[in-house]
């Protein structure tokens, strides 16, 4: 028997494992609203919900580290997440922050590819999370409902790239206007 004043820790990996059921509605506004699940339909979503997993962080506790496996795709439901990149052994950067309806991790659905940074929790998070096994079954059992997804994952892939390609061209534009500044050519 437990002693009044003994203390109870709190892990992560009890409390997700043996996580309530998802809040549907909730979860589907959340979903509606990101372009990877944009031409889903209602039945879609709630096909889609059984293969959902909710999961939950405490603040600055890693979702994934750099050179974990890509297994799955995370949308944020509550909270904050960062997203890091270690260049070396002293030097990291942050690359993004996301907020409760933001998604990140979504390359991991397409590509066996080890991730490229770190997730860290912000704050306190709870995520609901689409594991690439997972759709990879559900999109061999329902074909149609898998490739509007996977559309939407190329729709979100497309818009990235076009972004980076952009962020590219006024980087090389800057770096020749400082080098003809700098050298007079």
């Amino acid at each position: 028997m437990m002693k009044e004043n003994q203390k109870v820790i709190r892990s992560s990996f009890w409390a997700n494992l043996f996580k309530p059921p998802t809040d549907k509605t909730d979860l589907q506004e959340i979903l509606q609203a990101i372009p990877l699940f944009a031409q889903l339909s209602k039945r879609d979503f709630s096909m889609l919900f059984n293969i959902i997993h909710n999961r939950s962080y405490v603040a600055h506790e890693y979702i994934f580290h750099q050179g974990d496996p890509g297994i799955g795709l995370y949308v944020i439901r509550e909270g904050e997440v960062r997203i890091e990149r270690k260049l070396d052994s002293a030097e990291t950067i942050s690359l993004a922050k996301f907020k409760s309806g933001d998604f990140f991790g979504e390359l991991a659905l397409v590509d066996d590819e080890k991730r490229s940074a770190s997730a860290i929790a912000e704050s306190e998070v709870k995520l609901a999370v689409i594991f690439k096994p997972d759709l990879d079954e559900f999109i061999s059992h329902f074909p149609k409902r898998g490739v509007k997804i996977l559309q939407g994952i190329s729709h979100v892939v497309a818009v990235r790239l076009r972004q980076l390609n952009e962020e590219n061209i006024k980087l090389q534009s800057s770096i020749k206007k400082h080098s003809e500044s700098k050298y007079g050519t």
